[in-house]
């Protein structure tokens, strides 16, 4: 488990930013219990690893310069790691989840404070160790704070907007609360630490507790930072990453916890929206109680717009039911009827367990179950004992029926079909290309060229003709994304236009109809799935665009390549580069005015005279909460979509560029080739058809 005995360092107080040798976790290895839950790897562990094989082959035959672009690839096969990020209502219990999973009890403090808005990544295996800190804490920009403190986040803003003058009044006397605990905490200068960050070279439960967990009070009179209180940076840290060493581990993994989005100025919502968009797969963490609910429906718009086969359903606390075997079953329907409802994602994975079952089975500690929660566990194993495939230990029993090797099994499933199969895909790709750069170099050989032909590779013109075919790709890939741009643009302000006028008019129509006094709400599910069906649009138009490009590009390249040496196109077939994912646009989910409950509303129209009169106000108003998620889907998900696509593909022409320059000092007799050129030419043949079945 997790020593505490580290020395931790005192921080400077302008919150300068230090490097330490990175030590990593104090536990090195996991729990065997944790180690347990790798067994799911070995299909891409088994693909990785021939895939690597194929580029020790490949350096054998080769030269400086592509030895070490096999090394570069083979360095990016194994430092693939995917992250995976939690979600939940506060007290869902994702954060001892979280602990469980790493196999380190306590580690991230369960308890923490409300205000607090860390997303925590825990970053465990083998890369931990060459990481250059232990911990490193980042705080708050100024802009963010300040948006807290002077506007009141979102909800400050909102009721602002709104002139909601109680909820403004109640926001204004939380966020001055906060304000002063802050300044108690770290004295008059604490804004000189915003938009900084403090590193560590070691990681312990005490460190973690002074930047994400919640102490007591202090008075101006305490020690300033550097001291050991618990909680002191909370309020300001807006990120931690921690780096767990697992030297046996045979992959990187990366768990992000995240706070609840259910918090009163959505400062939480704005942040989790951040790390799901970033992460590949998301868990939803419930509690058994309270499986889900219109209390979750913050969660339900937020995953909605991530795609099911990447989301999973983590029901926690189900040693709280007095019979889980028996209502399991209900609650899943439950969910599955909720979601369907709301427009949640569909065939979500779902997983049951007990946070706690699995803590108990980490510390090999059972005292704490009392004679009740003892029969619901005993219960419980009776009911699923058919489905063990072997015999179990108690602790090993508990820790099965605790569902964290299930999650784990369901997350490298996932990881499997997405991120690792994609890395896999590019790296064979890309090591293909070199293969095929080896042959072309092999056939440039001077000894060669006399065998074959009576001149020699003008590689001059090679160079030009990749010249000319950088630019016409990428000439008509600008144009074809610009055009996808703009129709995105226009598709999603029509969807925002049209939804505006319905909204003004069906609030008109309801006071006109049944007065002021009437309850009224107006669901703005319409626009949310208007957008996501335009976002969906451009992201296949831009998808596409970006494949046809470098499709042409790699059939350019071949021809480059068989004009120039003399053979058939089919001898040098250049393998397209892939196309990066688009990330989900989650935040379509984020909470807008008309989300909210209570009687605002009628307190809003109340003050106005005559229902018609206020409806260009009230359409001003709601425009302002909904234009920031069009101005965000275009700024934040479009532009960098088009802007990663235009930067695969003009690296992937570096690429074979940096290959032809190989190429030509061959030619010239400046390197060395094989002395064997058939057997090389064997070797690159079956290395490019090994890689083939990669990327079919």
């Amino acid at each position: 488990m997790l020593g505490n005995t580290a020395t931790l360092d005192d921080r400077p107080a302008t919150g300068r930013v230090e490097a330490f040798p990175s030590h990593g976790c104090e536990s090195a290895e996991a729990d065997p219990l944790v180690r347990m839950c790798l067994e799911g790897l070995s299909p891409v562990l088994a693909q990785r690893g021939e895939v690597s094989a194929v580029l020790e082959e490949l350096s054998a035959a080769a030269d400086g310069k592509t030895v070490e672009a096999a090394e570069r690839l083979r360095h990016s096969l194994f430092s693939l790691e995917p992250a995976v990020t939690f979600i939940g209502q506060v007290k869902a219990g994702k954060t001892s989840l979280v602990n469980a999973m790493i196999g380190e009890p306590g580690l991230l403090p369960a308890d923490v404070n409300p205000w607090t808005s860390v997303v925590t990544s825990l970053h465990m295996g083998p890369s931990a160790d060459a990481a250059p800190y232990a911990a490193r804490f980042t705080f708050f920009e100024p802009e963010d704070w300040d948006r807290l403190t002077r506007r009141g986040g979102r909800v400050g803003e909102l009721a602002g907007r709104s002139g909601a003058e109680e909820e403004a009044e109640k926001v204004r006397l939380q966020i001055e609360a906060m304000r002063d605990k802050t300044r108690r905490r770290l004295g008059r200068k604490f804004e000189l630490l915003l938009g900084t960050s403090h590193n560590y070279a070691t990681l312990t439960r005490e460190l973690v507790e002074r930047y994400v967990c919640l102490g007591d009070d202090f008075e101006e009179q305490s020690p300033l930072p550097g001291s050991e209180a618990q909680g002191r940076f909370a309020d300001i840290t807006k990120a931690a990453d921690l780096q767990i060493a697992r030297p046996g581990w045979p992959m990187n993994l990366c768990l992000r916890d995240t706070p609840g989005v259910n918090d009163t100025f959505m400062m939480r919502e704005q942040i989790t929206i951040g790390a799901i968009r970033d992460s590949r797969l998301c868990v939803v963490v419930l509690s058994a109680h309270q499986a889900l609910s219109t209390v979750d429906m913050a969660l339900i718009r937020l995953i909605s717009n991530v795609q099911s086969r990447e989301v999973v359903i983590f029901v926690n606390r189900i040693d709280e039911l007095a019979d889980p075997a028996g209502q399991i079953e209900e609650i899943r329907d439950s969910i599955r009827a909720t979601l369907e409802s709301h427009h949640g994602p569909k065939d979500a994975k779902i997983v049951f367990g007990s946070a706690h079952w699995a803590t108990l089975a980490l510390k090999g500690d059972l005292s704490a179950l009392d004679e009740d929660a003892s029969a619901v566990l005993l219960g419980y194993a009776e009911h699923v004992a058919d489905k063990m495939e072997r015999e179990l230990g108690a602790l090993e029993l508990i820790w099965w029926l605790s569902g964290v090797p299930e999650l784990y099994s369901t997350i490298w499933s996932r990881v499997t079909e997405g991120a690792a199969r994609e890395r896999i895909c590019s790296v064979a790709r890309d090591s293909m290309n070199l293969a095929v750069g080896l042959s072309a170099a092999i056939a440039a050989n001077p000894a060669h060229l006399a065998a074959a032909h009576d001149k020699s590779i003008d590689t001059r013109r090679m160079q030009l003709a990749l010249s000319e075919l950088e630019a016409r790709v990428l000439s008509k890939l600008d144009r074809d994304l610009a055009v996808a741009l703009e129709s995105a643009a226009q598709r999603l302000e029509r969807s925002h236009r049209s939804f505006l006028d319905r909204a003004t008019m069906a609030l008109v129509q309801h006071l006109d109809s049944y007065g002021e006094l009437a309850p009224w709400k107006y669901d703005p599910t319409g626009l949310r799935l208007l957008l996501r069906s335009g976002f969906q649009v451009f992201s296949r138009q831009v998808k596409d665009a970006g494949a046809l490009a470098a499709e042409q590009a790699a059939d350019g390249l071949s021809e480059i390549y068989a004009a120039a040496l003399q053979r058939p196109a089919s001898d040098f077939a250049i393998q397209p580069p892939t196309m990066p994912r688009v990330a989900p646009p989650v935040l379509i989910g984020q909470t807008i005015a008309l989300d909210l409950k209570g009687n605002w509303w009628r307190r809003w129209w109340s003050r106005r005279r005559g229902y018609k009169a206020f409806a260009p106000e009230f359409h001003a108003m709601i425009d302002a909460e909904t234009r920031p998620i069009l101005d965000g889907l275009l700024c934040g998900h479009c532009q960098p979509c088009i802007v990663e696509i235009q930067r695969v593909l003009k690296d992937f022409l570096d690429e074979q560029r940096a290959i032809l320059a190989t190429l030509e000092s061959r030619g010239s007799g400046r390197t060395g080739v094989p002395d064997q050129v058939g057997p090389a030419t064997e070797v690159l043949a079956d290395a490019v058809a090994r890689l083939g079945r990669f990327v079919a």
